[in-house]
């Protein structure tokens, strides 16, 4: 059998090659390759590799230990030598990370500037191979691979991922899991965010407390992480984990001979808590509540920070950033930075002394004094500072690298035209905590959609961009906050599959990126998590959709990332087969129906059903009157989901009066209006102060029929639900008007205090 499959590769996989444009299934794709013949090279127990020094006999171990596993036998080593089955040649002229692998029948001979490059070209081999070879017991196939030449660099020379250890804590085996599976995907920086409020997960030895004290918070299972309330003085405290330095240790070595650099990043001056629980001292004289590591979002207790004005919080820091160094061999050290709160500042006698004796005229420009003063003795110690986009509203510390993450990122290129060099992760499409896939499906997290192919289509740079700003950016970043991960298995469902697209977008050119060709790789690179036993979200396969009125009547649009997929459908309520009808144009939908859908390929349903039941009611598919446009789906008949972001729901952010006026097109009788409210505490979304009907025949004058008034212990209620309002008409009329009124502000025993609630709306139902 063994031989036969040996057989079969030698005589299709060259041809499916040239049918494919030449381009192997290769994650990240590589920038040029060419068939160099016929034949294909065979990896055996007398395979040699023959390396030219240590460093790349270091590098290669990995890749061979891979066939100790999977093949039984390990191919031989041969160090300082030219002759070998695999040779390696070091060649100056390709640029730093490149690498030239050429592939015959009896030979391969792999060419580089670097080590990068070298081990690079091993992963390109790798996934050239059966993606049995990640299997951790022997397989019976043939290891070949077809004889070609690969040429490749990347785009990039900074293609990362940030890991929020200090929210979730990663146990350090699932951590070099991940990282090699990064090492596959040939991403080179590991950004650990290993502190923050939420928890100190680094061993400092001159400080134990910061583990002893800051590793630890109150349980607070079974609540989502925004809607957690802070703990209580006194209140028991449990154990979340954090690395020893011998693991960090253990961590850079792995990390470094797979060629990753791994960046610390200690917060500061925010996201302190977990350390000022640690130390008190290093607080503001002027906080006058309980300092404890928070369980949540912290609410009024986000603004606890280092104190700018006290000497000690830099001794203090310095001594923490000795350790870190020591452990580190990184040249960036990530200070942090962002969303410094600083009202503490403002009241502190000491931060007015220090704002007084540096001649600093604004509060903002105090983090600026801080940051700078912290970024001095890093370049003291030979390492470069690195921070998040806030930077940019005070004095940038020198020679610092900003990571544009608001919004779109653009804050990082303010910090390139102030000359300093830049990592895009914008939030809007690189933050990997947000939904991969449609929300029905996805367990919860934050905000909206940053899907597997939002995260293969980003370009980080603009036409408009100057040649100086595409210079000065380093590269891009994934970045996955874990705040709703409580298992290393949620770590990897969030990374994976989204991290190769990732890799795809660090590593090529957008003339260099095929969708299709990149879905095909990556079905085999999925092959290859399943037996590393990595947790693969399948939210690919899976249908978005969207209902809105239309022709008096309503349209249900489906859609699948993957073009490679068959969307098939049923509007009785039965579960979709390959003979249901097939999805190609919107479906017209006049009375109530179940849709069922899901995708199909090759017969097999590869998503989840999606069932959206469609009720009219006297609104549905009417006319709606100066409206935004997504205010139509307060009438498709749809309901949301316990997400409010799943793109059923209507939201405002703001407490002012909200009108909304239907059109029924024709004097009706109305008993009633029902509206439906999304409640969620953590994410300040309450139902409104107020809610009025008025009533029109001509759109001209109103009369007010109906009015309903909530007070805050109703309102402000402590959990995630969806209420039915129903207002009480009695009367005949053509326009319906709906006026909310906000709820204003959160009270003080909310997460959120004094942030303006706001009000979302999923389906209004007239009767």
């Amino acid at each position: 059998m063994r031989y036969l499959y040996t057989f079969l590769c030698a005589l299709f996989f060259p041809i499916l090659l040239a049918e494919a444009n030449d381009k192997p299934r290769i994650i990240p794709q590589p920038s040029y390759v060419s068939v160099a013949g016929e034949g294909f090279f065979m990896f055996t127990d007398k395979t040699v590799f023959a390396v030219e020094n240590e460093a790349q006999a270091n590098l290669t171990q990995p890749f061979l230990e891979l066939f100790t596993h999977a093949a039984g036998y390990t191919p031989k080593l041969k160090v300082d030598s030219k002759r070998g089955d695999v040779v390696f040649r070091s060649d100056a002229s390709l640029s730093k990370e490149s690498y030239r692998l050429e592939v015959f029948s009896k030979r391969m001979t792999i060419s580089a500037s670097d080590n990068r490059g070298f081990f690079y070209a091993l992963q390109t081999v790798r996934q050239l191979l059966a993606p049995s070879l990640e299997s951790p017991q022997k397989v019976e196939v043939g290891w070949t691979i077809p004889a070609m030449t690969i040429t490749d660099n990347p785009r990039f020379s900074y293609r990362g991922l940030m890991i929020d250890v200090a929210r979730y804590f990663l146990p350090k085996e699932n951590l070099l899991r991940v990282i090699d599976c990064m090492a596959m995907l040939k991403l080179n920086k590991l950004h650990l965010h290993l502190t923050d409020d939420n928890g100190w997960r680094i061993e400092i030895k001159k400080y134990p407390l910061l583990t002893e004290v800051g590793s630890r918070r109150v349980e607070r299972k079974d609540i989502p992480f925004p809607a957690r309330k802070n703990a209580r003085q006194g209140e028991p405290t449990v154990e979340k984990g954090f690395y020893t330095q011998d693991d960090i240790r253990e961590i850079v070595a792995y990390a470094s001979q797979r060629q990753i650099d791994v960046i610390p990043e200690i917060e500061m001056p925010a996201h302190s808590n977990a350390a000022l629980a640690a130390y008190p001292l290093l607080a503001c004289p002027s906080v006058d509540k309980f300092i404890g590591v928070l369980p949540g979002l912290g609410g009024n207790h986000a603004d606890i920070v280092y104190c700018a004005g006290n000497d000690e919080v830099f001794t203090f820091l310095q001594h923490v950033l000795d350790e870190v160094m020591d452990l580190f061999p990184s040249h960036y050290i990530h200070l942090g930075g962002d969303e410094v709160n600083t009202s503490n500042w403002e009241q502190c006698p000491l931060c007015r002394c220090r704002m007084k004796q540096e001649n600093i005229q604004n509060v903002a420009d105090l983090q600026g004094y801080f940051m700078n003063r912290i970024n001095t003795y890093v370049k003291s110690k030979g390492r470069e500072m690195m921070g998040w986009d806030e930077l940019t509203r005070s004095k940038l510390p020198e020679g610092s690298v900003i990571f544009g993450w608001r919004g779109k990122g653009l804050a990082g290129l303010d910090a390139a035209r102030q000359g300093h060099s830049f990592v895009m992760t914008p939030a809007q499409v690189l933050y990997l905590i947000r939904y991969q896939g449609p929300q029905w499906f996805e367990p919860l997290t934050y905000f909206g959609n940053n899907t597997l192919k939002d995260v293969y289509d980003y370009e980080p740079t603009d036409k408009n961009w100057s040649s100086k700003d595409k210079k000065l950016l380093l590269g891009i970043q994934g970045s996955l906050w874990t705040e709703f991960c409580s298992s290393p298995k949620d770590v990897e469902y969030l990374l994976f599959p989204r991290l190769a697209a990732l890799a795809e977008s660090a590593w090529c050119t957008t003339t260099n990126k095929d969708w299709k060709l990149f879905l095909e790789a990556l079905d085999s690179f999925n092959e290859r998590m399943v037996l590393k036993d990595i947790q693969v979200a399948q939210s690919m396969y899976n249908i978005q959709h969207q209902v809105m009125p239309a022709n008096e009547g309503l349209e249900v649009a489906l859609e699948c990332i993957r073009p490679d997929m068959e969307i098939r459908y049923t509007l009785d309520g039965s579960t979709p087969t390959v003979s249901s009808d097939r999805y190609d144009r919107k479906i017209s939908i006049k009375k109530d129906v179940q849709v069922k859908a899901s995708t199909f390929k090759n017969e097999k349903m590869m998503g989840k059903v999606l069932t959206i039941p469609i009720q009219f009611n006297k609104v549905t598919a009417k006319r709606l009157l100066r409206g935004k446009d997504n205010e139509r789906l307060l009438m498709n008949g749809v309901r949301g989901s316990l997400k409010y972001t799943d793109g059923e729901w209507v939201g405002w952010e703001r407490n002012d009066s909200i009108n909304i006026t239907f059109d029924l097109r024709q004097r009706i009788s109305i008993s009633s209006v029902q509206l439906g409210c999304m409640n969620n505490f953590g994410m300040a979304v309450h139902k409104p102060r107020t809610i009025e009907v008025w009533l029109s025949d001509d759109d001209r004058d109103y009369w007010k029929i109906s009015q309903k008034d909530f007070e805050d212990e109703d309102i402000f209620k402590e959990d995630t639900s969806i209420e039915d309002i129903v207002l009480s008409v009695q009367d005949s009329a053509r326009y319906v008007r709906i006026v909310v009124k906000g709820a204003g502000s959160c009270p003080l025993t909310h997460v959120r205090p004094g942030q303006e609630s706001k009000v979302y709306l999923d389906e209004i139902i007239i009767k």
